[in-house]
Order: C-alpha cells, then structure tokens, then sequence
C-alpha cells in the first residue's frame, strides 16, 4: 500500500544541510517533510566529521599521557590504547547527537519518513522504504550528500583496504597502515594512526598534501608530520596492492624515480567525495546538473533549474563542508518564503584537525598572488604565545593577508593550537571587512592563544610587540 500525502516543503536527506534546513522552515511556519534513507545527521554525524573528532580526540589523549613528563607528570608502567573503548566512546557521541536532532524533529513538528526517495516528476516524488509513499510538494530541497569516489586500482577489494568509514570502527590497531591519498582525510588519519603508535605511510599524487591550502600551510604540517616520523611520498601514484603470503599489503606506487613496493598490515583509501544523485531519477525533475554531470546546479540562492526546486550541500559540489551545507539550508528556505536572499562565499572557514590543526578563511595568499590581487602577507609564530608554551603546543604560526587597494583583510590561516576555535575570530573580521586599525584597537585577553591574531595585526602594521 502506497501512503499519499501533500507537504508545504519536501526536503530530500537529513545531513547537516536538510535537517538544519527543516528546523529553520518548521520555525517558519512551513508544513515540512524530510525524506532520509539511513540515520538522522547524515555522513557527518555517522560517519564523518563528528566520529572522526572523536578518535582526534582519544588519540591527542593517547599522546599527551605518552608526553606527560614534559608536564612534570611521571607515569610508570606501560601505557596502551583499548581501541574497543575508543570506539564505543565515538558511538556512544554520536548516537546521543542523533537522538537529540530526533527530539529536534519531534520538537518542532517535523515528519521523518525513512526510505529511498526519487522524483515521479518535478512537483511529486516516492519513497519507498518500510513504507511506502507518494509525496507532493509545493517546494522540494535536495540535500542528499556525498559518497566516497571510487578509485580504479588492482587489488582495491582485498580485506585489508579500508575507506573512512570502515576506518572509523576498526577495533584493532594495525602495526603500519598505508593511507592513499594526503587530502583532509587522508592527513587527518595520518595524526590519528601516529598519535595511537602506528607507523604511518601517506602517499599523494600531487606534488604536496593537502593542496586546497597556501603552500607554507601544507609545509609547515609536512615538517610536522616528518619529525612525527609519517612518512610521506608526494608525487606518486598508486599502481596496485597485492597480498603476501603473511596476510599484509604491498603497496605499488610509481614516481620520477621508479616503481616502489611498501608492505603494511592496512591501506586506507581516502581520495575523496562525490555527490549522491544517482537513485533521485532526477531527470524527470527537469533539473540540470554542471558540465561534470555528477553536481547539481543552482544559482546563489540555491535554486536550481526548476524554480520550486533547491539543492544545497555536498551534492551541489560548490564546497564540501557541513557548516556550509546548514548555511545553504538556511538561505534556500528564506527563498522559498520569498526573502531573497543569496550565499555570500567570501567568508567560509574550513578547518583540518591534523596535528597541529589548521584553519583557513577568506581568499588564499598563493590564490591572490594568482588572481594579481595588490596583497600585504603578515606572519606571527606560535613559539612567543604563552599560552601554547604552556600547553606544550608552540608550533606553527598565524596569517593575515589584506587587500592595500580596499585596506580589508580578506583571508587568514592559522596552523596551530586552537586553530579551530581562534577562526571564527578570522571570519569575524573578513565577513564584516573590518580593517587593520579596527583590529589594533580589538583587546585580546591574556594569556590565550588568541593574541596572536592581535600580534598578527599589529605585524602588518608597526610591527608585532613580542617577536
């Protein structure tokens, strides 16, 4: 039996875009459905951003005991990770936020239909699921994520290849593990696995890891990663990974210099994302997708080709970040109630919890230099901030680049302790385009990490107080 029912707002899957987004419209006013084929919170909740900060986590407290004599902490005996304990910790985390966005949705009103959902045509879909339904809708959000790319290299099914979601639930640490690819993820993991005392190999196709950044941001976290002892190949490109007769992986990798074999008892496989559309039948919908044919496409106010249809997050393919995705929500429901209003990306902080974390917003040195933009660069280390000396954590630095033609800062990185935290000072700044002076006259309170961004400002002008 097919259940029918009419809704003002039909939002299509329940990540940090379409739940968000739902909320927003049910605190609107708006009669709202939402449609999830697996767990309340999507990819980031399961099995992405928030499980991952977790095992960061456990594994900078597996550390910090191994480093406890530097705090004047002397522990005896052997010290060992129960990865069994670590991963029921992540679970239990992330189940209790799944069933705090289901009181949300019961809170505010909001029907949750499970099940697969995919066009009829451009104003009705179906769902079919434990039940199965037909739904009209007067306005339709698709946030339907992303899934792992898959990657064409021999031997990618051999039981010892892990992705990031299999790598979030293994219990048993390996010896070695050999991470294919030195994007977030991959670099991510890389800190995870060494910080719990696995011997860490990373091997990038590009000529350095974690390319989205300036390039003195990916050094300094490869100059890090080297004195962690991660073993880092760039250049390289994976060939194959064939099984040895002790059960391990060999790894075959290729550069300018050769074919190269590493042996560990993991791969994990972490090239990327792509977006989820396959199983919408969007073509019946009248929505058309970018040249790439795997995205969908919109406008700044996320409308999409057909007018009543929206499309927001991951699947849209414009930035992969959850914050972005519950923005994008936002805006698109303000337009389905006739706000108008538009996605303003000048101020997006992204931020990558290696070790020490990074966190980037506004436009790029490297990426202004490129674009001819009349640039002023200031940079303050780490090593005379206090507060990190005391936290064993003085390592990295902070950036502020400002336009001279407009006097605005219009990009920031920060490599170090509290950088995710210390960003939102940075897009503060960027998103308001406050200008030097006015951050000169900000009072930063002592002793926190966060006067380094004072001491940044102040570089750019008379010069930095304590380097």
């Amino acid at each position: 039996m097919i259940k029918e029912l009419t809704t003002n707002l039909l939002i299509i899957g329940a990540g940090p875009g379409g739940y968000v987004a739902a909320i927003y419209a049910a605190k609107n006013g708006l009669d709202v459905t939402l449609v999830e084929r697996s767990k309340l919170g999507g990819t980031c909740l399961n099995i992405g951003c928030i499980p991952t900060k977790t095992l960061v986590e456990s594994s900078k407290a597996s550390q910090m005991v191994k480093n406890a004599k530097v705090f004047g902490i002397q522990i005896d005996g052997d010290i060992s990770t129960n990865m069994e304990d670590v991963i029921k910790r992540k679970d239990g985390i992330t189940q209790r936020l799944v069933s705090g966005i289901e009181f949300l949705m019961k809170k505010n009103k909001i029907k949750v239909i499970y099940g697969q959902a995919s066009f009829i045509n451009e104003n009705t879909i179906k769902v079919e699921g434990a039940s199965n339904y037909k739904i009209k809708a007067k306005d339709i959000i698709i946030a339907t994520g992303s899934k792992i790319s898959k990657v064409n290299i021999e031997g990618i099914d051999l039981p010892f290849v892990l992705d990031s979601t299999s790598a979030l639930s293994l219990t048993d640490l390996p010896e070695s593990i050999t991470i294919i690819g030195g994007g977030v993820i991959g670099m991510e993991f890389a800190f995870i696995y060494k910080n719990f005392g696995v011997d860490v190999n990373v091997i990038e196709f590009m000529d350095r890891t974690l390319t989205m950044v300036d390039k003195d941001v990916s050094r300094e976290i490869q100059r890090t990663a080297k004195r962690e002892k991660i073993k880092i190949h760039t250049s390289s490109k994976v060939t194959k990974i064939q099984e040895s007769q002790d059960k391990k992986a060999i790894i075959t990798y290729e550069n300018k210099k050769g074919e190269h074999e590493l042996v560990s008892d993991k791969v994990l496989v972490a090239i990327g994302r792509e977006p989820n559309i396959e199983e919408l039948n969007i073509e019946v919908s009248g929505v058309l997708l970018n040249e790439n044919g795997k995205s969908i496409k919109v406008d700044d106010t996320m409308q999409t080709s057909t007018p009543h249809i929206y499309a927001i997050g991951d699947v849209t393919d414009i930035i992969q970040l959850a914050h972005v995705a519950s923005h994008q929500g936002i805006a698109a429901v303000d337009n389905v109630l006739n706000k108008d209003r538009k996605m303003d990306y000048t101020a997006v902080p992204n931020v990558i919890f290696t070790s020490p974390e990074i966190a980037t917003v506004g436009i790029g040195e490297d990426e202004a230099k490129a674009e001819g933009i009349d640039i002023t660069v200031s940079k303050i280390p780490f090593t005379s901030n206090g507060k990190a000396l005391a936290m064993n954590e003085a390592r990295g630095f902070a950036k502020l680049i400002k336009n001279n033609k407009t006097g605005k800062i219009i990009g920031g990185a920060i490599v170090g302790p509290d950088a995710s935290a210390l960003v939102s000072t940075l897009t503060t700044i960027i998103a308001n385009g406050l200008s030097l002076s006015q951050i000169d006259e900000t009072i930063f309170p002592h002793p926190t990490t966060s006067e380094v961004i004072g001491e940044v400002a102040l570089e750019m002008g008379i010069g930095a107080i304590h380097t």
